[in-house]
């Protein structure tokens, strides 16, 4: 295996730069590092443009959930973990320096809003899908290991964890490989198992639509108004309101957003 581009996302600055410090300092390991999703979501599509994509996206489970700026100190979960590597010697500089996504321009200056840690994985599924993901957490969350999962993310590891471990993870997502603790797999296999039996009821009752009472579904969950609809599907009106209430009766809620969310659960795209 050649040279590993990897890139870390982290909003607390010490923890993030430590890290690719760490990263660096293995042989075979080349690391930049960015303290925010929109100073990551630049950094990969720099490299894109370069043609020196990112091999692997470490990015932190509470990225943009609330974190401290550059200058605010890390949380103390953390900042234990970046200390506990720093006593092991493990983050001594090289003389190579990581580089860092801090000369960026500022976030203010990004096109899109920022993305969070599960917005930054659904980007990097659409815009860079050579670039494998594992997240970052300070805790064990099935739900949240589960979503990250389905946004495209390949492991799900622990702040805490040694620098062998993350490497061996680094590594296996190279070919492939989905890791997870040991701890989380019943949880996440429990929460797979519920998102399914969700979906499949929901699927279930949009079946039981009309073909033109599924084409007004998809066309709510496309954002389009009554009067939109009517024009779209050459209906009147009034047409499209009976189709409406039809498809909120037969899909057993009270709103046009739920039926939405239910349309989408069972895969409904829109028009």
């Amino acid at each position: 295996m050649g040279r590993i581009r990897v890139l870390v996302a982290d909003g607390h600055r010490i923890f993030a730069e430590s890290l690719a410090a760490a990263l660096a300092a293995e042989p075979g390991v080349e690391v930049s590092a960015a303290g925010s999703g929109a100073a990551a979501q630049r950094c990969l599509d720099r490299a894109a443009v370069d043609g020196r994509r990112y091999d692997v996206l470490l990015v932190d489970a509470d990225l943009g959930a609330g974190a401290p700026g550059a200058g605010a100190p890390a949380p103390a979960a953390t900042a234990a973990a970046a200390g506990a590597l720093t006593a092991a010697g493990a983050f001594a500089r090289p003389a190579s320096a990581p580089s860092s996504a801090s000369s960026a321009p500022s976030v203010r200056q990004a096109e899109r809003p920022a993305p969070d840690g599960m917005g930054l994985l659904l980007r990097v599924r659409a815009d860079h899908p050579g670039t494998r993901a594992v997240v970052l957490a300070e805790r064990d969350d099935p739900r949240r290991a589960t979503q990250a999962l389905q946004a495209g993310a390949l492991g799900w590891v622990a702040k805490d964890c040694s620098l062998d471990r993350l490497l061996a993870v680094v590594r296996g997502v190279l070919r492939d490989e989905t890791h997870l603790p040991p701890a989380l797999l019943t949880g996440v296999l429990r929460e797979l198992t519920a998102t399914r039996r969700h979906r499949t009821e929901s699927e279930r009752l949009v079946e039981s639509l009309t073909p033109r009472e599924q084409e007004v579904l998809r066309c709510m969950v496309a954002g389009l108004g009554r009067q939109a609809v009517a024009e779209r599907l050459y209906l009147s009106p009034h047409t499209v309101r009976t189709h409406m209430q039809n498809v909120l009766g037969k899909l057993g809620v009270h709103s046009t957003l739920a039926a939405v969310a239910l349309a989408r659960r069972a895969g409904v795209e829109p028009v």
